[in-house]
């Protein structure tokens, strides 16, 4: 196996899965859950191999594959990862067999049609990592929308197809931006290169001489594409509904993957491709996030339902990703990067709690609950430890990156005001109020409803979905150089791209 094509295995592996899920007889529900368990869990061990043979000192890209694909648009098949995109491979491919696994008891019904869906979303998210052209970038993109749309059209609660709906569109809408911005800047690489092109190493060294009228536009047209799928306030309305209806996988992988799609985006295209443009708007853009996270914050703080609840924070949390990485600094962008891992991670695991309680009891209402501590003590514990790794605890995953973009936004040169670091820390404060006070209402007090008597406790499935997740929340928190280390040398490279000293945007001659 030559390492050049691991990437191509990764990504046709899940895509040859779902093809041959396609021949099985529907009435054969557990071949096709073992089937699809097995294929997800066969990325990841490839996932470990890139992550095994991954060069962390290395700046640049690695693994890549170039070869032609539409030649007479200069589009190629072109993929390769650094040390971001690794770390969101590694959290696809971890996550996918983990929400599989966790839909067996849920998931009664079209077992072949979900399945089928799960591993074409994984073909789709893991596309959009390790893509180095804009065109093959933005097909992958695209593709993922479908089987999510159905995912949640098909399998999710009463207003599933309104929430399906509202995220096809608002995804669409910013998609549709981003490639006339991509048409747009392939024939604007035309006037420096003589062809036109997609291809993203060449247009890292275009973009950044475009006349920053031009620029600003084409970094607006792919921010908002970014934004909605964030989401960053206040493009963010499409999510609480697409979770509340989402069945639990839905939920889980929407929340540990999806959102981080936008946050990559805005990392790897918006900062490096239009820089001038970047540095403009960071302020700017950095208000947007703080106020997603106290108004994200605000909103879980008064939600009846557990899932909804969540479903804010997410919101919250995503914000302080932004803000690190507008912040372009070293601490804040490493920040923000492990916390695209981090809020995988303990979002997921309370995604998948909060699913796990509801198949017992058919509602997910903070009110129905209360005093189930003596009566699911596994659970309780399991609970507990997800939102305190939500909260950012220290000793936790979620503390690292917090800290980390706490830290570095309070000493950016480009937001230039402590305040932005402060604001952004009262979302830490009210993570803990919501979270705490969710935690209290269902677990502590007296049992109010005799239907919780009988409730029984995790199984031994259940304890295998979650403990892997809480091996990685509680390593992260105690040894996140693991992580760090191999992001640093591309966060740094970013930060270099867009603020390199006494760059000036020099403006295409006329006829050129």
């Amino acid at each position: 196996m030559e390492n050049s094509h691991l990437l191509t295995y990764l990504l046709f592996l899940p895509m040859a899965g779902s093809l041959f899920l396609l021949f099985l007889n529907k009435n054969r529900e557990s071949l096709i859950r073992w089937t699809g368990l097995t294929v997800s869990l066969a990325a990841f061990m490839l996932s470990l191999l890139l992550f095994l043979n991954f060069n962390g000192s290395a700046s640049g890209f690695q693994f890549i594959e170039n070869l032609p694909w539409i030649s007479s648009l200069n589009v190629s098949y072109h993929v390769g990862i650094d040390g971001i995109s690794i770390l969101m491979v590694m959290l696809t491919t971890f996550l996918t067999p983990i929400t599989l696994f966790s839909s067996w008891g849920s998931i009664r019904k079209k077992v072949k049609e979900f399945t089928f869906f799960m591993l074409l979303l994984e073909v789709g998210m893991l596309g959009v990592f390790v893509s180095l052209d804009l065109f093959l970038f933005y097909i992958f993109w695209e593709a993922m929308l479908i089987p999510m749309y159905f995912i949640i059209g098909i399998w999710g609660g009463e207003k599933r197809i309104y929430a399906s709906v509202k995220f096809f569109i608002y995804t669409m809408f910013g998609s549709l931006l981003m490639l006339v911005a991509i048409i747009w800047l392939g024939v604007y690489a035309a006037r420096f290169t003589g062809v036109f092109t997609t291809n993203l190493l060449e247009l890292y060294k275009v973009g950044p001489f475009l006349p920053f009228g031009i620029q600003a536009w084409m970094f607006l047209a792919f921010l908002l594409s970014f934004a909605i799928k964030v989401p960053l306030f206040p493009f963010h309305t499409w999510l609480p509904d697409a979770h509340v209806q989402a069945p639990t996988a839905g939920s889980v992988i929407l929340a540990g993957v999806l959102l981080k799609m936008g946050t990559y985006g805005i990392l790897r295209f918006c900062l490096p491709l239009f820089p001038q443009s970047a540095l403009e708007f960071a302020p700017y853009v950095s208000v947007l996030a703080v106020v997603g996270i106290i108004y994200g914050a605000l909103l879980a703080m008064v939600q009846k339902d557990m899932k909804k609840l969540v479903a804010y924070s997410s919101v919250s949390h995503l914000g302080f990703v932004v803000l690190g990485i507008f912040a372009l600094t070293t601490e804040a962008v490493q920040g923000s990067v492990i916390q695209m891992v981090n809020h995988g991670l303990s979002t997921g695991a309370l995604f998948l709690l909060v699913g796990m309680i509801y198949d017992r009891t058919h509602t997910r209402e903070i009110a129905k609950y209360g005093g189930i501590a003596k009566i699911v003590p596994l659970y309780s514990v399991a609970l507990m430890i997800a939102s305190l790794s939500s909260m950012g605890l220290p000793g936790l995953n979620g503390f690292v990156g917090e800290f980390l973009i706490l830290l570095g936004s309070f000493k950016s040169p480009v937001l230039n005001s402590w305040g932005f670091a402060v604001f952004a820390a009262t979302g830490v404060i009210f993570a803990a109020v919501y979270l705490l006070w969710m935690y209290q209402r269902v677990v502590f007090g007296e049992v109010k409803h005799e239907n919780l008597t009988g409730l029984k406790d995790l199984n031994k499935k259940e304890v295998l979905v979650l403990i892997p997740i809480f091996v990685f929340i509680v390593w992260i928190g105690i040894y996140p150089g693991t992580f760090l280390k191999l992001s640093e040398q591309s966060t740094n490279r970013i930060i270099q791209q867009v603020s390199v000293p006494g760059f000036e945007v020099r403006p295409v001659a006329a006829g050129k």
